[in-house]
């Protein structure tokens, strides 16, 4: 009789095991599942549908050696174009990433959303001059817009000495009839604290600002044969007039940009000029006894042809480099959320983001990079321009 009852009872208790062991394993896939979907769902910017752009936003995250293995699967050539010393990176640690933004490699990640301003460090450093690194980005600050529209002194030094840099020299090449390059301030009343009144703690300023680095760099490069437009509008007093925020200030200045080209179809070259709130030490270097204020290019990514913008970039920083090492602080690419990440430059394929200087900087280190920078670049258009006639030809 106890044999019966032990034989009876034993399948009950296997099949009770099996119920419950499919039931975990049922509520584990489907919280896989869940996570997967929602995943999916936020990856979609507000208001936008599934598009080249989501897809580029995606696939960003895998590096092209990873693009390159997989295709060496099937082709084992080529895994000839991997670099010396590549290693296949972890594939469970790539899907993680990238259904939660989580890189067990990078701090940053675990902390970019949770910390309060800690999504100003959110970018990639494609290129990293001296002294450059997370803790050296260029940080874009404002204070309030009551404040930041309050008028405030400027050093009757700066404003003379303003005034002697608009005495240009002859040109060494005379520049066409039509401009080809356009810049523009975004954050138009950017000042630099040495040529404001002593005391002064706010580095903004309606008419001693970062417009009158754009109106030197458009002066310098129409010298050297590049006819240029600057657009010295104030984007804080129209933000003001149109009820809007500082992180807008890119939405005025698309509409400004946007009628620019829709003017002159001839434009080729578009720079937005800003200069960067990190301080002296990180901002400043000296060549030859001169002292200068370094640069730093910044492009955004949210979009789906950035790449020609960073190629852009990446030759500037190239020349700047071979001709006056550590001027340039680097090339940073942007994106995702906590920051612009497009800066209008997706109205063109030459168009890129620089930071001119420090808020510590002077009006005159500035103007010294400025004409370095004006050299460079009218070397890029002008080497451009030959290759083009030559395959007219």
């Amino acid at each position: 009789m106890k044999n019966f009852k032990k034989q009876r009872i034993h399948p009950i208790f296997a099949v009770e095991r099996t119920s419950i062991k499919s039931f975990i394993l049922f509520v584990v896939f489907g919280l896989m599942m869940t996570f997967i979907l929602v995943a999916m769902l936020t990856s979609f910017e507000h208001n936008k549908h599934f598009s080249s752009t989501a897809v580029h936003g995606w696939t960003n995250k895998v590096h092209n050696e990873v693009l390159v293995e997989f295709l060496s699967m099937e082709n084992v050539y080529f895994g000839q174009a991997l670099p010396e010393g590549y290693s296949s990176p972890s594939f469970s640690a790539m899907a993680f990433e990238m259904m939660t933004s989580v890189n067990f490699e990078d701090p940053r990640t675990f902390l970019g959303r949770e910390l309060p301003g800690f999504a100003l460090f959110d970018g990639r450093i494609v290129v990293a001059g001296e002294g450059t690194d997370f803790t050296t980005m260029p940080i874009e600050s404002a204070p309030p817009m009551e404040v930041l529209m309050e008028e405030r002194a400027a050093s009757e030094v700066a404003m003379n000495e303003t005034e002697k840099t608009k005495e240009t020299p002859e040109a060494v090449r005379e520049p066409g009839e039509e401009a080809v390059a356009h810049i523009i301030h975004s954050h138009s009343r950017e000042s630099f604290l040495p040529e404001l009144e002593e005391g002064t703690q706010i580095a903004f300023h309606p008419d001693v600002n970062i417009t009158k680095v754009g109106e030197k760099l458009g002066e310098a490069l129409e010298e050297r044969g590049i006819k240029t437009d600057v657009d010295t509008s104030d984007i804080e007093a129209m933000l003001q007039e149109q009820g809007l925020d500082f992180p807008q200030s890119y939405d005025v200045s698309r509409d400004l940009v946007k009628e620019a080209i829709a003017e002159n179809e001839k434009l080729d070259m578009f720079f937005e000029i800003h200069r960067d709130s990190q301080p002296r030490d990180v901002t400043t270097i000296t060549i030859n006894g001169e002292v200068y204020a370094r640069t730093f290019f910044v492009i955004g990514e949210n979009h789906a042809n950035y790449e020609k913008n960073l190629a852009m970039a990446k030759d500037l920083h190239n020349r700047l480099e071979k001709s006056y090492p550590g001027l340039s602080r680097g090339v940073l690419v942007k994106g995702g959320g906590g920051s612009n990440g497009r800066y209008n430059q997706d109205l063109s394929e030459r168009s890129i983001l620089i930071e001119m200087g420090g808020i510590e900087n002077t009006l005159e280190e500035v103007y010294r990079s400025t004409d370095i920078m004006a050299e460079v670049i009218s070397e890029f258009y002008w080497d451009g321009e030959e290759v083009d006639s030559q395959g007219d030809d």
